[in-house]
């Protein structure tokens, strides 16, 4: 199907869907007779409805009560004949238990809490007309402590009569697929319109049965602006998937005053900010471990003394003591045996931002302590990178930063959908190219479930899914081209030229490649995308097999950085960005150069670095070219072969040659000859 018949198809998806408010608290009713499915091969049914939240003269007792019930007949309350379910966990937040053998329920009340069922692998929680799975209800009497700019929690009221949770049965599923959302983090329509032309655009134009069976966005899917909530869900909805959101940095209140109240705006307009649900063999855990504002007792620990000092409130990274209780009791009534998928925003560690303290997790092997002995898998955002670290691996500032040597399981940090903030310029299809900070596409991951096994992929959007990486040829003039943009960037903007020293037009053609270059040494360069530890990379050309080696080898070293250490694919299309230089007569000062984050305004002025470069990578590998290629013309066939045995293959020709031919147009050829006047027959 052509990319112009689904934007047709997506425009009449919406215009159908109904206009329902998303709201934490809110009762449901839905149609009887709704049909079960919408689209062939989805774990999940088209199931509308939500919490019954049941008033009555016992409202405010000391108790949360309840039933988690089938919800038979699909309207979302509890009818005579309809069961309850067994063995069903449910939480406050902080204690968890398991429903008793009529479905029932009872769990102490604290003062500010989220009451939620855990889906139970086998069923299926109501969600909103956007795909939003409503399985919660906010209990905070008195409201937010203070008005709040997206509007914070109303006063919920005394605590209901009963909470019940309905469910109905879907397929039990030992295989599905869940697409792992990192960093939409869109801050206007604009970008949510990117989202849509890349990210949703993806998994349309999917067939069917391959589109994922649920949404996992681990954090920043909003650029501040939590009033884009309901558009971003509705523009996603069209794939019929469960949307479960992680809470990030730009997704919280920003004129909160306390962190007990910093999700105030998100419960409100999502739901709630840290929860569970099970699908198949797999428990998912979802973690709030951005801590706003962060006051003294994060500044205790060394490294994070920002959070008592400066005249503005910062963020840390940290696991509050109610979510670890809850991930206590949580996995003590779960089965060992299942996988336990960890999403949260901040990365627990980080390859990137290993010496960085504020962004990595202070807490975090107290919980490693709480996992030892399951199958684990960490997900996060954050960082705008795609970091795939298996087992074992070790990057100098863990230990200083964390407290921690080696990794226990495997952590991925999912990269952006975003990419690099929707930095640099258009691709075919309008939407900008930003690649991120270590040379990856925006794009999402995939995670392909079986049991507790599962196969992790990177896409790139609006990208062939067969692509897996860049190559591309890293030789001395890219290296001095690289530096001497790079050291004009890193002086102060009000020092320096406001011209670059160098642009793309400067740059010589790097698979033109002379004797010289050669010996100076020039490397083919494979950037592969969600490469791991476990990732073999080789290069056959005239016949020889060269075998690449990663750039970083995970063994406690630091991140080597630099132009020898670069993606020269990535970093030409970073460097030289001329999105910047856009203008109009159109007399709309934003619409000259670009604007975004907060209306900040960039441009217009000569092409400019986007801000994220890959001079560094988690990802990268690379081999020497021989000194004595011979003058001509080669095919070079990149092949990389990942932990699963999966190939993937990317060609290009380079070109051996003893000088370096001249790059433009000839005009001192051309002019040295004159046509002449026309000749009359």
């Amino acid at each position: 199907m052509t990319h112009f018949t689904h934007t047709l198809s997506r425009i009449f998806a919406l215009t159908v869907l109904s206009a329902l408010a998303l709201s934490g608290c809110a009762t449901m009713q839905v149609d009887e007779g709704r049909p079960a499915d919408t689209r062939a091969g989805s774990l999940f049914s088209d199931y509308r409805g939500g919490p019954e939240v049941r008033r009555g003269e016992d409202d405010g007792g000391d108790q949360v009560r309840g039933f988690v019930f089938e919800d038979i007949n699909r309207n979302a309350v509890r009818d005579e004949g309809e069961p309850g379910l067994a063995d069903v966990k449910v939480s406050n937040g902080r204690e968890v238990v398991k429903t008793d053998a009529d479905g029932s329920y009872v769990l102490p009340v604290r003062d500010d809490m989220a009451v939620f069922v855990v889906q139970p692998s086998g069923f299926q929680v109501p969600h909103n007309a956007h795909w939003v799975p409503q399985f919660a209800y906010q209990h905070k009497p008195a409201g937010s402590p203070k008005q709040l700019r997206y509007g914070g929690l109303a006063p919920t009221g005394p605590l209901p009569e009963a909470i019940n949770f309905p469910v109905v049965r879907v397929q039990q599923a030992d295989a599905f697929h869940c697409a792992i959302l990192g960093d939409t983090q869109t801050y206007s329509n604009q970008e949510i319109g990117f989202f849509r032309d890349s990210v949703v655009d993806d998994w349309l134009d999917l067939s069917s049965r391959a589109r994922p069976d649920c949404i996992f966005a681990v954090g920043d899917v909003m650029g501040d602006d939590l009033d884009l909530i309901e558009r971003m869900t509705e523009v996603t909805a069209p794939v019929q998937a469960p949307q479960w959101w992680v809470h990030g940095n730009h997704d919280f209140d920003f004129d909160a005053d306390f962190d007990a109240d910093s999700a105030d705006s998100w419960r409100n307009l999502y739901g709630p900010n840290y929860y569970a649900f099970e699908i198949g063999d797999a428990l998912f855990i979802a973690l709030d471990n951005v801590v706003y504002p962060c006051t003294a007792e994060d500044a205790r620990q060394a490294g994070r003394e920002f959070c008592a000092t400066g005249d503005r409130k910062r963020y840390n990274a940290r696991i509050t003591d109610d979510q670890m209780v809850f991930v206590k009791n949580l996995l003590s009534l779960t089965d060992p045996d299942k996988l336990v998928v960890i999403g949260h925003h901040i990365p627990f560690v980080s390859f990137v931002d290993q010496n960085a303290t504020a962004h990595q997790t202070d807490n975090v092997k107290a919980l490693y302590a709480l996992l030892e002995g399951r199958e684990a898998l960490s997900l996060s955002g954050h960082t705008h990178t795609i970091e795939n670290l298996s087992p074992g691996d070790s990057y100098a500032g863990w230990v200083e930063a964390i407290g921690l040597s080696q990794l226990p399981f495997r952590h991925i940090v999912s990269g952006a959908a975003s990419g690099a903030w929707y930095n640099g310029d258009f691709d075919t299809f309008g939407v900008p190219m930003a690649l991120q900070r270590l040379g990856g596409p925006r794009g999402w991951l995939s995670l392909e479930f079986d049991g507790t096994s599962y196969v992790e992929t990177y896409y790139g959007s609006n990208l062939s899914r067969d692509q897996r990486m860049w190559v591309s040829v890293n030789t001395p003039n890219f290296r001095d081209w690289f530096d001497a943009i790079m050291a004009w960037h890193a002086k102060p903007s009000d020092e320096r030229d406001p011209v670059p020293p160098l642009s793309f037009n400067d740059l010589p053609d790097v698979k033109i490649i002379t004797p010289d270059d050669l010996v100076r040494g020039t490397w083919i360069t494979a950037n592969v995308w969600d490469g791991s530890t476990e990732t073999r990379v080789q290069a056959t050309i005239d016949g020889r097999t060269l075998v690449l080696e990663r750039t970083q080898d995970a063994e406690g070293e630091g991140a080597r950085i630099g132009a020898e250490w670069a993606d020269p694919f990535a970093a030409q299309r970073q460097l030289s960005v001329s999105r910047w230089a856009l203008q109009s007569r159109s007399g709309d000062a934003r619409a000259q150069g670009w604007n975004r984050h907060r209306a900040t305004q960039f441009g217009p002025k000569p092409p400019q670095p986007q801000g994220s470069v890959a001079d560094r990578s988690v990802h990268l590998w690379r081999a020497k070219l021989p000194d004595d290629l011979a003058p001509g013309v080669y095919e070079v066939v990149v092949t990389s072969t990942d932990r699963h045995g999966r190939t993937a293959r990317e060609s290009m020709v380079i070109e051996i040659r003893a000088e370096r031919p001249e790059k433009l147009f000839r005009i001192d050829v051309w002019n040295a000859f004159e046509n002449g006047p026309p000749v009359r027959n």
